[in-house]
């Protein structure tokens, strides 16, 4: 299965495009609770975590019973779980749980289990749990058929969720606005390169139940796949930006090319600075707008997003990020017209990394796509120490599902990238060229007069910089840089723009990648 027809046959489900897969079956031990349950701990689900990676990797067919794999979309929709029958509901608790059904694209259980003082039992499949609504089956579905993922219902709203966690090692969540966008992911796999990438997956949860009062929950995962198993513990923590502190510890079975470190998944069909498939009425479409990165030197960099034309991969090199994330820093209504969707309300997620990473790259992998129900936009850290067979990697990190990160510039930040024909207006253009518009705000330019000498410092590495400036932009308060590039060659450009004055950086730095037109 490759990536594109993975997520074609995946987004969207449930309203808030959540991605599903194929699921191996979980490993014996922990699972298997009888009794008043079984004891668990995250010290416990690492050492099972690493007894699975010990031993060859097993995949299971798919075993949906016939009339939940033949539903349809619609189908699958009108089965609902119900509210009355939410764990946690009569415990007068900050949080519920509800779980999903399995059918369509969701094709294996996942166990899911209750903590309770230690004691984990599995959470028992009935399908007295569910309304079916308008479908019926000629037989009783088995009785041990299981649950596809559940989410996460908080206090203020218990019938809105704040959280979810289905298909694959795929979970999202919501910020204050109560819209849900882009999603992260466990772990990627050899994401970007020639050949199919490998999809892990969450084969089981266990849910800790939270005492009376507290406002944060615990959940844990087992994660399994052909390279590697892991054990993740996630501590959820609501509010008008949702935080999940994580942990993450992983068990190579063998050498993995490219190890994918808190990857976020969006989607971007187009935007002011990328109109190739813009053939709608909306005149952006992207969950996300830019790859902002806060690098260990101190640096912060911003990377406009593009429906690449081809498969593109970019490293930014680092050691010891401060923070990373796929941000949607355009909240205007105007630019969006979606009443739908709601894009300009999406949530921003932002990494925020938890000790020394160490050396490695930011890495940003653009897929092409003509379908905004494809996420074609995938970012993660990538280590830069091999990874072996029968090592522990260890990794901590927080998530922030939020309007605006926790760590921002102090400086000017890019708010609009945008792109057109190059030259002079009113003058015959000799050759092509390509002009660039990137608008800076805040930081200290509302502070400077109009005259004030500020720069455009430009470096490009190949072709030709031209009609260089940098002049106040009155209606955003800020600066406007423009410049013209004559390509040479065919082959990509790396650009990097900032404004300085008098030696001082006065911006966050600009990065692009073009991709000059065959001529």
């Amino acid at each position: 299965m490759n990536r594109r027809d993975f997520l074609q046959g995946c987004a969207g489900v449930l309203g808030c495009q959540a991605m599903a897969g194929v699921l191996p079956p979980l490993g014996t031990g922990l699972a298997e609770a009888a009794g008043e349950g079984t004891a668990f701990s995250f010290e416990k689900l690492k050492e099972e975590a690493r007894r699975a990676a010990e031993k060859p990797y097993l995949p299971r067919p798919s075993d949906l019973p016939a009339p939940l794999a033949a539903l349809n979309w619609d189908q699958y929709q009108a089965i609902k779980y119900r509210p009355d029958h939410s764990l946690w509901r009569d415990k007068n608790l900050a949080f519920q749980i509800r779980l999903f059904h399995l059918g369509l694209y969701f094709k294996q259980a996942v166990r899911i289990n209750e903590v309770v003082d230690g004691l984990a039992k599995p959470i028992v499949y009935s399908a007295d749990l569910f309304d079916y609504g308008p479908n019926r089956f000629d037989a009783p579905l088995p009785p041990d058929l299981g649950f596809a993922g559940f989410r996460i219902h908080f206090q203020n709203d218990f019938e809105l969720d704040l959280a979810a966690f289905l298909g694959a090692s795929y979970f999202r969540a919501t910020s204050g606005q109560k819209q849900y966008g882009l999603s992260a992911r466990g772990l990627a796999l050899d994401t970007g390169l020639s050949r199919p990438e490998e999809f892990p997956m969450f084969t089981a949860f266990w849910l800790e139940r939270p005492a009376p009062g507290q406002t944060w929950l615990a959940v844990y995962a087992l994660l399994d796949s052909e390279s590697l198993s892991g054990a993740y513990s996630f501590r959820i923590y609501p509010g008008w930006a949702l935080v999940m502190q994580i942990e993450a510890a992983l068990y190579p079975r063998k050498p993995i090319e490219r190890l994918g470190i808190a990857p976020l998944t969006s989607m971007f069909q187009c935007g002011e600075n990328d109109r190739r498939a813009a053939d709608d009425f909306r005149p952006e479409i992207h969950d996300s707008d830019g790859l902002s990165v806060w690098t260990g030197s101190g640096e912060w960099i911003w990377r406009p997003l593009i429906n690449s034309p081809s498969l593109r991969v970019n490293s930014f090199l680092d050691d010891n990020p401060r923070g990373f994330g796929l941000l949607q820093r355009d909240r205007e209504f105007n630019n969006y017209q979606d009443d739908g969707a709601f894009y300009h309300r999406r949530p921003s997620l932002w990494v925020e990394p938890v000790g020394q990473w160490g050396r490695g790259a930011v890495t940003l992998v653009e897929i092409p796509t003509e379908d905004e129900t494809f996420d074609n936009i995938v970012a993660f850290w990538k280590p830069d120490r091999p990874v072996l067979a029968g090592q522990e990697l260890n990794y901590s990190y927080r998530l922030h599902w939020c309007v605006e990160p926790p760590a921002r510039p102090p400086l000017a930040r890019v708010v609009a990238t945008r792109l057109g024909v190059g030259g002079v207006v009113g003058r015959k253009r000799p050759y092509y060229s390509r002009k660039f518009v990137i608008d800076f705000a805040g930081g200290d330019l509302p502070m400077l007069s109009g005259k004030a000498p500020v720069e455009a410092v430009i470096t490009a590495s190949r072709g030709t910089v031209e009609n260089v400036s940098a002049r106040p932009l009155w209606e955003i308060n800020g600066r406007r840089a423009i410049f013209d590039l004559k390509p040479q060659g065919p082959d990509p450009i790396d650009l990097r723009l900032y404004l300085g004055q008098g030696g001082a950086t006065l911006t966050e730095t600009w990065m692009y990648q073009w991709l000059p037109p065959k001529q």
